[in-house]
């Protein structure tokens, strides 16, 4: 059976208005995916379509050689994590309880590996002795932290359950200051280099995907304008298609064989 999380050619629609047509995007364990583009270009639609949280009007959605719907919800969630913008808690609970929602999938797990998964994710995220303190009183940037801790005790579990898994991010690091950026995406990363892990991430930060992704993809008006690495999508010509500025491209000062993009 294939290995990947993959779009095919979908078409989805909302409130009658086209968002994406005829776009194709693959997840490959052990590479981080980013999509680019412009407010409105359906980045999220994307990554709601292959997390199969929106229905594709044409195309199909495939994880690991079966189609979504043929995977069930329960299935989806023993093999992929999803990190959307926004979470809305509509009760108080304790920041390890939030984090241990992301168990919820493997009733199999004992107490004790409950709590081991819940105390490593959270020690990523650098918030373990924020256990017991209730989530609704950290700042946005901290609640972030703690759902991005929520999906990699999702991730690992299903690594350890499936032998891989898929993390879908949809602007992980919008709230994080640069240092808690970097932390995030270098776990990010690491799951894709050291776990099988697939990665696709939505980011608006152009030199971060280019700084820590293999592969980008991007939008334009619903449609892929350009796939492939990061310098072969990150030109002066594709970014002003997808932006209306044109930006420089030049050698990144530090990262070898890496462009930095400067729009000015």
């Amino acid at each position: 059976m294939s290995s990947g999380l993959s779009a095919e050619s979908i078409s989805v629609d909302r409130a009658g208005r086209k968002i994406l047509c005829g776009v194709s995007c693959r997840v490959q364990p052990g590479r981080v995916t980013a999509v680019l583009g412009a407010n409105g270009a359906g980045k999220s639609t994307l990554l709601a379509a292959m997390s199969g949280e929106l229905s594709c009007q044409k195309g199909v959605i495939h994880l690991d050689g079966l189609s979504l719907e043929a995977r069930g919800v329960a299935e989806q969630a023993r093999r992929r994590a999803v990190l959307p913008q926004q979470v809305a808690m509509g009760f108080p609970l304790a920041v390890s309880k939030v984090v241990e929602m992301g168990l919820y999938p493997f009733p199999e797990l004992t107490p004790e590996e409950v709590a081991r998964d819940v105390g490593e994710a959270l020690g990523i995220v650098g918030l373990r002795n924020a256990a017991q303190r209730p989530y609704d009183t950290l700042s946005g940037g901290e609640q972030q932290r703690v759902q991005f801790a929520r999906v990699w005790a999702q991730v690992a579990a299903a690594v350890r359950c499936q032998g891989q898994a898929y993390l879908l991010m949809d602007e992980p690091v919008s709230n994080l200051d640069p240092r808690h950026q970097l932390a995030l995406l270098h776990s990010a990363r690491r799951a894709a280099d050291t776990s099988q892990v697939g990665v696709l991430v939505v980011l608006h930060d152009l030199n971060l995907a280019a700084q820590w992704c293999d592969e980008l993809l991007l939008l334009a008006a619903g449609q892929v304008l350009v796939d492939g690495t990061p310098e072969q999508v990150l030109t002066p010509e594709a970014l002003e298609q997808a932006y209306g500025l044109r930006p420089s491209v030049v050698p990144h000062p530090v990262k070898e064989n890496a462009v930095l993009v400067l729009f000015h």
